[in-house]
């Protein structure tokens, strides 16, 4: 792991996987913009003890494993206060909650894979909030739903964008094959509302740094990566299926092994989103057929 610097008091945490940001209010206190995994936990820990820096707040973009797995432990040991938006902040209030937001694990599989994300948040994050003073230090607030269900980009003092994800960088593209999101839909919408940012660089947690300029074809190239995964999987349904049997031919067709249950609601919750998404924009009809819901072309519709 290493230190980043983005532009003036903005850095990032470069974990190898992820970009993990922070602002210094000082040589030692710092702002940390999301937490990381807890499989980032030592690492990030080194760099925090190196730098002898005190984590005095965490800023959150959104409840995902990979992004407040630190929340907790960091509150405990630094005293520090957490920030995030109210929904992903609810979620994370309990167990039950978390059984509740993920669905398909049990309560004990909900507690074992993600109760370590429990966390107490200080400071709740409003849908008509545009900015938040944390520490004296003012940061702009970008709502764009989507990807988690009030996901938020951040803009730091020297006009740096955290854009959480939002976005995933061209190497995670390369790789990914079919990228997360909660509620493709608004999603996208929320793609489409970066374009009216002007920030001079813009952080991808997975995983990049871009200038102003480079911004505008990686939202671009996002959006189109993102609809194609959605063509790719129309195309692949026949007849009438139920969600397992879309399920399975995905599984096949794309070739991702499914070895565990947790990959597989793993799966279950990426796929779900994109079959949602073509139901609703009419790609795909809905129905009961001998007492199970089953998904088949729309009539009206030859392609996507």
């Amino acid at each position: 792991m290493n230190i980043k610097r983005v532009k003036g008091n903005t850095f990032c945490i470069d974990t190898g996987m992820t970009n993990i940001p922070f602002y210094k209010i000082t040589e030692e206190k710092i702002i940390m913009l999301d937490s990381g995994w807890i499989k980032e936990r030592e690492g990030i820990e080194q760099i925090l003890s190196e730098n002898n820096f005190k984590v005095e707040s965490i800023l959150c973009t959104h409840a995902h494993i990979d992004h407040i797995g630190n929340n907790t432990y960091l509150k405990e040991k630094y005293n520090c206060i957490i920030s995030m938006p109210a929904y992903e902040a609810l979620v994370c209030t309990s167990n039950v909650n978390l059984k509740l937001y993920y669905n398909s694990p049990t309560l004990l599989e909900a507690e074992k894979h993600f109760g370590h994300m429990v966390c107490e948040t200080d400071i709740i994050i409003s849908n008509e909030m545009n900015e938040i003073c944390i520490n004296d230090v003012k940061f702009k607030i970008i709502h764009t739903p989507g990807h988690s269900p009030e996901h938020i980009c951040i803009i730091t003092p020297d006009n740096v964008a955290y854009l959480g994800d939002a976005l995933i960088s061209y190497e995670v593209m390369k790789s990914a094959k079919m990228p997360y999101a909660l509620i493709l839909s608004e999603d996208l919408k929320s793609k489409e509302k970066l374009y009216t940012l002007k920030c001079s660089h813009y952080i991808v947690s997975h995983k990049g740094i871009y200038k102003h300029n480079e911004v505008k074809k990686l939202i671009s190239d996002n959006i189109d990566f993102y609809e194609n995964r959605a063509e790719s999987i129309y195309k692949i349904i026949y007849g009438k299926m139920t969600f397992e049997e879309i399920f399975k031919t995905v599984v096949k067709k794309f070739n991702i092994p499914v070895r565990t249950q947790y990959k597989y609601f793993i799966l279950e919750r990426m796929l779900k989103s994109y079959v949602e998404y073509l139901n609703e924009r009419g790609y795909l009809e809905l129905n009961i057929e001998d007492g199970f819901l089953k998904y088949s072309k729309s009539i009206k519709e030859e392609g996507i």
